[in-house]
């Protein structure tokens, strides 16, 4: 390019300008403007009112579900009293460590439907919350007051601990697992087996025998251990898809 050609490029003026949309006659529509596309606001919708809350009542389903040790019926535990307490207390640990903003879940912004089915998915993550409890505390006898102890001592103190919400779901995860090893593993090993009755489990192994009717352990079937296992997985995984907000 010759000299001359190049200085009268440099003195050109730039113009600033929206891009606008043109008809075939050459008429001018109104700027583009940028939009979230349609398909990400229904799988949103999907994942937030659909899945996340049908998780949560699988959970409740699945967390009082029992299978008898000596002839595999199927039984249903309804919660203990006290695992309401704690299901309130670890809702209430949900807001204090930042994981679930009230007032982006329930405000008065919102239009009146989706405060009501707002309300409505925290209530089934309440649900879920007591029965996972239900699942992997101990039915009855001494274990279940220890157990019970524990986790009340742990909910405690992390009300006034300084969580975020990574560290919250990985010392969920931690707690509920090893309440779950206690019971499912170590407590299911110590328990005489329900098949053989209490005749057959004093003549086969007494000290099994006495170690099971002196703390009233569980006499399930292995398959409990087995259906309260992805109830866990399953209650983790919404907690953690679970957004702190439905603000837009």
């Amino acid at each position: 390019m010759e000299p001359i050609e190049r200085e009268k490029v440099e003195e050109l003026e730039v113009i600033d300008a929206e891009p606008v949309a043109t008809t075939g006659d050459g008429a001018s529509l109104a700027p583009f403007e940028e939009k979230r596309p349609e398909s990400q606001d229904v799988q949103r919708a999907v994942r937030l009112y659909i899945l996340i809350p049908c998780a949560f009542l699988l959970v409740t389903l699945l967390g009082g579900i029992r299978f008898n040790g000596a002839d595999g019926s199927v039984m249903y535990l309804r919660p203990a009293l006290i695992y309401l307490i704690f299901g309130v207390s670890l809702v209430g640990l949900f807001f204090v460590a930042g994981l679930i903003k009230f007032d982006g879940w329930v405000s008065e912004s919102f239009p009146i439907t989706k405060n009501i089915i707002n309300g409505i998915t925290l209530l089934a993550l309440y649900a879920a919350c007591v029965q996972m409890f239900n699942s992997v505390i101990p039915e009855s006898g001494v274990f279940f007051w220890l157990v019970c102890f524990c986790f009340f001592w742990t909910l405690w103190n992390n009300l006034f601990a300084n969580f975020d919400t990574k560290k919250l779901l990985r010392s969920l995860a931690a707690m509920f697992g090893f309440a779950f090893f206690i019971k499912y593993l170590l407590l299911t090993y110590l328990a005489a087996p329900a098949e053989q009755g209490l005749i057959g489990a004093i003549l086969n192994n007494p000290g099994q025998a006495a170690i099971t009717w002196l703390f009233s352990l569980p006499q399930f079937s292995p398959a409990t251990g087995y259906i309260q296992f992805f109830a866990i997985i399953i209650f983790i995984v919404a907690l953690y898809f679970f957004p702190g907000t439905t603000e837009e």
